[in-house]
C-alpha cells in the first residue's frame, strides 16, 4: 500500500468510526473501547510506516535555487540525491569517497546507454573489492535549475545498490560544506 493510501485510510478510520458508532447509537462501554481500539489502531498504523511518512512528506531530499543545492540527510544517515540524466530521474547516493560518477547498470539502461555494449576497459578499487567499469559521456545532467552537458561517468560492470555521485560531479561545484545533518553545494 502507497504511503498517500495510507494516510487516506487513517483520516477515513479517524473521521469514519466515530460517526458509524453515532449512527448505530453504540453506547457506553462498547463506544469507549472501539474509541480506543481505534486509536492504538491508528498510532501502531502511523508507527509501521514512520520511515515512509518521514522520507516522503515529513523531510525533503534537497532544496535548490539558482546557485545552492541544499540536501538534507536520509534516515539512513546517508546524502541522496535525484539528478535527471538525459530527462530521466536517477536516484544517487552522494559519496564522496566515490572517484567518479558511477551508474547501476539498471539506470544506465533507463538513460538510453546499452550496458551490454559498453566497453568495460577500465578497473574500480571499491570496498568490495575490484570491478570493471567502462567510461560514459552523459548528455545532460540536470540538479533543480543546474544543468550540465558532456558530463564523464561511468557504468559499473558488476552489481551495486544504486548509482553513486561521485567527485567527478561535486568538484564542478565552487564548495562542497556539510553543516549538521546538511550538504551544501555552492556553485
Amino acid at each position: 500500500m502507497e504511503t498517500g493510501q495510507i494516510i487516506a485510510l487513517i483520516f477515513l478510520v479517524i473521521i469514519g468510526v466515530p460517526m458509524l458508532l453515532q449512527l448505530f447509537a453504540v453506547r457506553g462501554a462498547m463506544r469507549n473501547a472501539l474509541m480506543w481500539g481505534v486509536i492504538f489502531g491508528g498510532i501502531l498504523l502511523l508507527s509501521s510506516e514512520r520511515d515512509s511518512l518521514q522520507s516522503s512528506f515529513l523531510v525533503p531530499q534537497a532544496s535548490y535555487d539558482v546557485e545552492t543545492v541544499e540536501v538534507f540527510k536520509a534516515r539512513d544517515n546517508h546524502f541522496h540525491l535525484t539528478l535527471e540524466i538525459n530527462n530521466v530521474p536517477v536516484d544517487f547516493l552522494v559519496d564522496t569517497g566515490a572517484s567518479d560518477m558511477v551508474l547501476t547498470q539498471a539506470d544506465a539502461a533507463r538513460i538510453g546507454l546499452d550496458p551490454d555494449n559498453l566497453a568495460y576497459i577500465y578497473t574500480a578499487y571499491t570496498a568490495n573489492g575490484e570491478v570493471a567499469i567502462a567510461p560514459v559521456r552523459l548528455d545532460t545532467v540536470d540538479l533543480g535549475d543546474i544543468r550540465d552537458t558532456n558530463v564523464r561517468a561511468s557504468v559499473n560492470g558488476g552489481q551495486m545498490e544504486g548509482s553513486l555521485l561521485g567527485m567527478s560531479y561535486l568538484s564542478r561545484f565552487e564548495s562542497i560544506e556539510i553543516r549538521q545533518d546538511r550538504l551544501i553545494l555552492t556553485r
